[in-house]
C-alpha cells in the first residue's frame, strides 16, 4: 500500500501538470507569500488521486475480504472525508469559493464525518488501548465529542492552510504525520488506522521531489484541504477507537501551537484574524535568511519530537500523560523561540 500510494504520488504529476497548466492555476506572490515569482500550484491533485485510488481500493477490497469487520468503514469514512476535504480546496483553485459557502461545505464536512466515526465507535467490538470507549459513555457526553469533532475537523483544515507556506513544510508534515498514525495502528492493534497512515504518509512523501526540485510546484488548496483533512480526520477516527488521545494530536501540536500563538499575538494589536501576514514561526524563521528547506525541516523536527511524546503514552501509565502533554507544550514554546534564538546567528 505505501509502495503503491508513492508510485502514484510520484508518477502522476506528469499527467497533472499540463492540465494545470491549461487551466492557468498559478500561485502569485502576495502578502502572505514566502516566494517571489509565479509558481504552478494545485499539484496537491496527484496527491488526492493517489490518495483516493489506493485508500479506496484498499478499503473495497477490506469489505469484500470481511464485509462484518469495522476496519473497512472506518478506512471509507477517512478516505471519503479526506476526499471530499480535496474537492473543497480544488474548487478554491479553480474559481474561488465565497467564505461563507466554503465555511458551511467544512462545517458539513466535519459534521458528517464526526457522526459517522461516532456511531462506527460506538457499534463496533475495538480492542481497549486505554482511551475512549464510546459505546459505554452517556449520549450527553457523546454529543460533546460530536461537538469537538466538528471544531477539530474544520479548525484543522484551515490551520494546514495557514502552514502551507514554504517548500517542503506539507509533505514533511503529511510524512510524519502519516507515520505517526501508521505506528499508532501498529501499537493498538488497529490495523485501518496503520493503512490509512501509511497511505498518507505515501501520498505527501511522493509529493517532496516535485515541490523541492526546480521549476517547483505548490499543493495548492487541493493539497492542504486535503492535509488537514485527511490528519484531522484520522486523528479524530483513532481518538474514537480508543487510541490514546495523546498519540492522535502529538503530530498537530506544533501545527495548531504555530497557528493560534500567531492570530492571538495579531489579534491583541488590533489586527483582523484573516488578514494576509508573514508572522507564523516558520515564516519568520525563512526571513531569518534560512532556505525553505532548512525552515521546514526545523518545524518538521519540532512536529516529530511531538509525535514521539504522543506515541510514548502507549507504554506508561495515564498518570504519567500529564507529563507527556507539559512536555509537548514545551515544545511549542521552545519552537515558537526559534526565530529569537536563531536571530543573533544570522545577523552575524
Amino acid at each position: 500500500m505505501f509502495v503503491a500510494t508513492l508510485a502514484l504520488s510520484l508518477a502522476l504529476p506528469l499527467a497533472v501538470r499540463p492540465l494545470l497548466v491549461k487551466l492557468g492555476v498559478m500561485d502569485v506572490p502576495n502578502e502572505r507569500s514566502s516566494h517571489e515569482r509565479p509558481i504552478l500550484r494545485g499539484l496537491g491533485l496527484s496527491v488526492l488521486i493517489s490518495m483516493a485510488l489506493v485508500g479506496g481500493g484498499t478499503t473495497a477490497f477490506a469489505a469484500a475480504a470481511a464485509p462484518d469487520e469495522a476496519a473497512w468503514k472506518f478506512l471509507l469514512v477517512v478516505t471519503l472525508g479526506s476526499l471530499c476535504a480535496g474537492l473543497l480546496g480544488f474548487s478554491e483553485d479553480l474559481r474561488g469559493i465565497s467564505v461563507p459557502v466554503r465555511s458551511a461545505i467544512l462545517l458539513l464536512i466535519a459534521v458528517s464525518t464526526s457522526i459517522a466515526l461516532l456511531w462506527l465507535a460506538s457499534t463496533s467490538d475495538l480492542p481497549s488501548n486505554a482511551g475512549l470507549d464510546v459505546a459505554g459513555l452517556p449520549l450527553w457526553f457523546v454529543v460533546v465529542l460530536g461537538v469537538y469533532g466538528v471544531l477539530f475537523v474544520s479548525s484543522y483544515i484551515n490551520v494546514a492552510n495557514f502552514m502551507d507556506g514554504l517548500n517542503g513544510i506539507s509533505g514533511f508534515h503529511g510524512l510524519i504525520a502519516g507515520l505517526a498514525f501508521a505506528a499508532a495502528g501498529a501499537l493498538s492493534g488497529l490495523t485501518w488506522l496503520l493503512l490509512a497512515g501509511l497511505v498518507l504518509a505515501a501520498g505527501f512523501g511522493g509529493f517532496l521531489p516535485w515541490n523541492l526540485s526546480k521549476p517547483g510546484a505548490f499543493l495548492g488548496d487541493v493539497g492542504s484541504y486535503l492535509l488537514g483533512g485527511a490528519v484531522a480526520i484520522t486523528s479524530f477516527a483513532a481518538f474514537v477507537a480508543g487510541v490514546p488521545i495523546l498519540a492522535t494530536i502529538g503530530p498537530m501540536v506544533i501545527y495548531f501551537g504555530d497557528v493560534g500563538t500567531t492570530l492571538v499575538k495579531r489579534m491583541r494589536k488590533g489586527y483582523k484574524w484573516d488578514e494576509p501576514h508573514k508572522e507564523h514561526a516558520y515564516q519568520r524563521l525563512q526571513q531569518l535568511g534560512m532556505s525553505h528547506v532548512a525552515a521546514s525541516a526545523i518545524n518538521a523536527g519540532f512536529t516529530l519530537a511531538a509525535s514521539i511524546l504522543g506515541l510514548v503514552s502507549f507504554f506508561v501509565a495515564p498518570v504519567w500523560w500529564l507529563l507527556l502533554l507539559a512536555l509537548g507544550l514545551a515544545l511549542v514554546v521552545a519552537y515558537q523561540l526559534m526565530p529569537r534564538l536563531l536571530a543573533g546567528k544570522f545577523a552575524d
